[in-house]
Parts: C-alpha cells; sequence; structure tokens
C-alpha cells in the first residue's frame, strides 16, 4: 500500500514536495491545503484535488503523513502542533535559536494524539546537523565550521525587496576563499562572521529612486548584512530575470580535530552540497523523513522526532537485506 501524503502550503517548498512524491513508487499524493483560494491553485499532478486549508480534518483518516510547507517565521510555530493533533507531520522549521521550544510543542500535541512529529528537516537543519554530530562523536578533540553558498538567502533577499525604492532583489551568501582555505588545512582559525561569509545583493530599483540611500539601508540592516562585507549591485529587472531567475544554495560542514596520545595526528571530515534548487532538494529530505514517520507511527511510537532520532533505514524504500548488501 501507498503512503498517503497530504501536502499544506503550495509555494516552492510545495511543489517541490510533489515534485519528489512523483520519484516515490511507495507513495502517492493524496491532496494539498491552502490558505488561497483553492480554484486558483493548478498542481503538476492530474486528479489530486486542492482544498482549503480548514478542511484538512475531514481527511484525518485518508493522509498518512502532512509535510507542511510554510515559513519557519509564523507559520509552522503554529501549525506544526495543530497540525500534529491529527495527522503524522513533517516540517522544515529551520528558526535553529527556537528549535527547543518548538520540539516541546509538537512532542506535548503528538504524544496526546499518538502521532509522530518530525520537525527541522532539510539540508541546515537535517542534513548538516547529522554530519556535525556524526563528525563531532568521531573527533571529540576538534573544531566545528559551517559555511554556506554560494546561493540565495531566500530571507535576506526579501529583507532587501521591503526597502523603500527597491522592485525586486536576490541575495547570495558567499563563503570566503581564504576562510576555508585555513580550515581545510587544519589551521583551526577563530573566524569572525565578517570573515567566513560574504553577501552580494542584485537590486532592481524604482524609477527615480535613491540608490545611495538603498545601498548604505542594505550595509547597515541590524541581523541581516550590518556583520557582513556586502556588496550591492544595480541591475535592470530583465537582467534580473536573466541571470538570477534560479534558488541555488549549498555548503559546507567542516571539522578538523586530532587524534593520538598527545593529539599528533590530524584528520578533517568535510560534508558539502551543491544545489540548483534549494526548495526542491528541501523537499526531498522532507519526503524522506515522511517515510520513516509513517513506519515509527507504525510502530506504535507518538511524540516529536529530530533526524537525530531516526535510524538511516527509516529514510529509505529499500529492504533491510537490500541496504546491508548493497550500501553497508
Amino acid at each position: 500500500m501507498s503512503i498517503r501524503i497530504g501536502i499544506l502550503g503550495y509555494g516552492n517548498l510545495g511543489r517541490g514536495v510533489e515534485c519528489a512524491i512523483k520519484q516515490r513508487e511507495d507513495m502517492e499524493l493524496k491532496a494539498v491545503f491552502t490558505r488561497r483560494d483553492p480554484k486558483t491553485v493548478t498542481l503538476l499532478t492530474d486528479g489530486v484535488p486542492v482544498y482549503s486549508v480548514d478542511e484538512a480534518v475531514n481527511m484525518k483518516d485518508e493522509i498518512d503523513v502532512m509535510i507542511l510547507c510554510g515559513g519557519s517565521a509564523t507559520d509552522l510555530p503554529v501549525q506544526t502542533p495543530e497540525f500534529a493533533k491529527t495527522f503524522n507531520v513533517v516540517d522544515s522549521f529551520d528558526t535553529h535559536a527556537k528549535i527547543p521550544e518548538h520540539f516541546e510543542a509538537v512532542d506535548k500535541a503528538a504524544k496526546e494524539s499518538g502521532k509522530v512529529g518530525i520537525i527541522s528537516i532539510g539540508w541546515d537543519p537535517g542534513m548538516f546537523s547529522l554530519n556535525r554530530l556524526y563528525a563531532n562523536a568521531i573527533l571529540e578533540d576538534g573544531k566545528d565550521y559551517t559555511f554556506w553558498g554560494k546561493g540565495v538567502s531566500q530571507g535576506h533577499s526579501d529583507a532587501i525587496r521591503r526597502i523603500e525604492g527597491v522592485r525586486d532583489a536576490k541575495q547570495y551568501t558567499i563563503p570566503k576563499e581564504e576562510a576555508l582555505r585555513a580550515v581545510r588545512a587544519g589551521e583551526n582559525p577563530d573566524l569572525t562572521t565578517r570573515e567566513k561569509h560574504l553577501r552580494e545583493c542584485f537590486v532592481v530599483a524604482e524609477e527615480g529612486a535613491d540608490k545611495a540611500k538603498i545601498e548604505e539601508t542594505i550595509k547597515t540592516m541590524p541581523n541581516y548584512f550590518d556583520e557582513y562585507d556586502t556588496i550591492v549591485h544595480f541591475i535592470s529587472e530583465e537582467e534580473l530575470k536573466r541571470d538570477h531567475s534560479g534558488i541555488p544554495h549549498g555548503g559546507f560542514v567542516i571539522r578538523s580535530g586530532k587524534t593520538g596520545w598527545n593529539g599528533e595526528n590530524k584528520h578533517l571530515i568535510e560534508y558539502s552540497l551543491t544545489l540548483d534548487s534549494n526548495p526542491e532538494f528541501t523537499s526531498s529530505v522532507l519526503v524522506a523523513y515522511a517515510r520513516a514517520a509513517y513506519r515509527l507511527n507504525k510502530e506504535g511510537q507518538s511524540g516529536c522526532k529530530t533526524a537525530f532520532d531516526i535510524a538511516p533505514a527509516y529514510l529509505s524504500a529499500k529492504t533491510p537485506e537490500y541496504l546491508r548488501k548493497h550500501f553497508l
């Protein structure tokens, strides 16, 4: 029997989940739920209904796992605990500092309902988190480094678009090569925020807008750009569409460590990602963990889980025998 998936939210992430489900023989897309008028939403998959989010509870017996595709700022802190009262759920909550309180809220709701809620699934948090944990467990005497990019930061791009006089914008986060070289050389540098990453902005200004003021506003924006070396380019709308229409991303998790009686031997663990589409890759991770949520709940488990709590075999459609023969 196929695992029946529901999608809540049909933006870039929701469409990515739909594409990922198409590649999974053991899954089927049962329904999509939206806060928009369902009549205005057109899916890629034929024959799958679109409903108002308010109708989701009526399908509690027809959906095995609900994948939540809202934003971390305001959507998921409310939606994940709420939907965990009715469904097994998976989300991509990525506000690192607030993960503990999000976990507590989802854990309470999921345990009361007997469902499984898997949170903070994607590549960071998610795959990068796993690699940080593995590397720390193996090299206890060491130092961690995480670099993001080169890639589009959707949150930072949106922050620029909210500035008066800005019509559109894309912002790229770029690791600084000198910092990467020092880490890979095992120098274990102490790096400031400014020393690790560069931010490059491509901005379409409204006609007659004060570009100098826009640039100054970007570079001094607290919590976004003020701690970074930031480059601002003003370009035309045509150039933005032609050269910056994608949503690529990626990055590196590196741990430099020592072994031996006196720490005489150095080691480097590195995990890297190069992604054409940030939301589509994140969606693929979400769908793999939806399989895990379904299996764990079938075993009688409930409550909130993270990537740390789930054995890798639960993510794969392959049998344990196949995994041992081909992947071990």
